[in-house]
């Protein structure tokens, strides 16, 4: 590879460089700090922990050196060493750095170091990929397991639940399959996935839409009955607001014709008390039956949550 610039007559030029495409070349942005993934792997997450590593390497374009393909250059005794020997070891040393950064402290002392990337990636395959029936059925006891708790948020539940799904997945056995099945075993996925989601919703909260859902003809996608049931806890938010507002507004009139008024039966002034309004249907004071959130019917209030 010649530089532009360079003379036909500068051989020496002639392979100073390492092609940007090559994966012994190193950008001058990298260094020993960085992180491939957000997962530490802490001895009990391989399969996802090594996806998420193989990932960002692709990303840096060094998947081939966990994978052996950039094989170590061999000097003859005595040669100098070359710039792709030079390319490798500083590539083998980064990557080496990159994986440490990326498994917890208390794990390090015990894997070895000092050998090639190749060399510890197949050590942490060989001891860490094997028996992962035990947490594939750890995570399968915590999908079942997997509730809304009391005043947890949409997002939070969804989130914990993927994280389950996106585990579980990291230890499938599936292979990719193009054949005109495949659509129809991805739907299958998602549906199971769906029902998995509404049936951990908090049913007091989501209990009517839950139903209704589940009753259309088709089962609806991921994605929308997440974002049904989100708008609903929106809206549940703001009708929330709107009653705090009225009873502070309720409260605040309540203590203004007190300062102002003292209830006094026997010199016939009217009593505090006989002021006080009640709800027919919540018991509430303050609103009519006619205005009542809770009632069905009456706007879109808890009583048909």
């Amino acid at each position: 590879m010649t530089k532009e610039g360079t003379s036909k007559g500068d051989s020496k030029n002639e392979h100073n460089t390492i092609a940007t495409t090559s994966p012994l070349y190193l950008h001058p942005s990298e260094n020993t700090n960085l992180h491939l993934t957000s997962i530490k792997f802490n001895g009990n997450n391989y399969e996802l922990w090594a996806d998420a590593v193989r990932n960002g390497l692709d990303v840096k374009n060094k998947l081939a050196f966990v994978e052996g393909t950039v094989k170590k250059p061999i000097l003859k005794e005595g040669a100098e060493e070359t710039m792709e020997a030079v390319a490798w070891r500083q590539c083998n040393a980064m990557v080496n750095a990159w994986l440490r950064n990326v498994i917890e402290e208390d794990l390090q002392p015990s894997i070895t170091f000092s050998g090639t990337v190749p060399e510890i990636w197949k050590e942490l395959r060989e001891r860490f990929a094997s028996g992962n029936a035990p947490r594939v059925h750890q995570l399968k006891g915590d999908l079942s397991d997997c509730k809304q708790a009391k005043n947890q948020s949409v997002v939070n539940y969804y989130t914990r639940l993927k994280a389950i799904w996106d585990e579980l997945a990291s230890y499938s056995k599936h292979h990719a399959c193009t054949c005109g099945a495949a659509a129809a075993m991805n739907k299958e996925r998602e549906e199971v996935k769906v029902h998995q989601f509404l049936m951990g919703l908090d049913s007091s909260l989501y209990g009517n839409l839950r139903t209704h859902l589940l009753m259309e003809d088709e089962v609806t996608s991921l994605s929308r009955a997440y974002a049904l049931v989100l708008r609903e806890e929106r809206h549940r938010a703001v009708t929330k607001e709107k009653e705090e507002l009225v009873e502070s507004a309720m409260a605040s009139k309540v203590m203004d014709t007190g300062a102002h008024s003292r209830p006094d039966a026997a010199n016939g002034e009217q009593n505090e008390q006989s002021t006080i309004f009640y709800c027919g249907y919540c018991k509430k004071p303050w609103h009519t039956e006619e205005h009542c959130w809770d009632k069905p019917g009456n706007g879109r209030g808890r009583g048909n949550g």
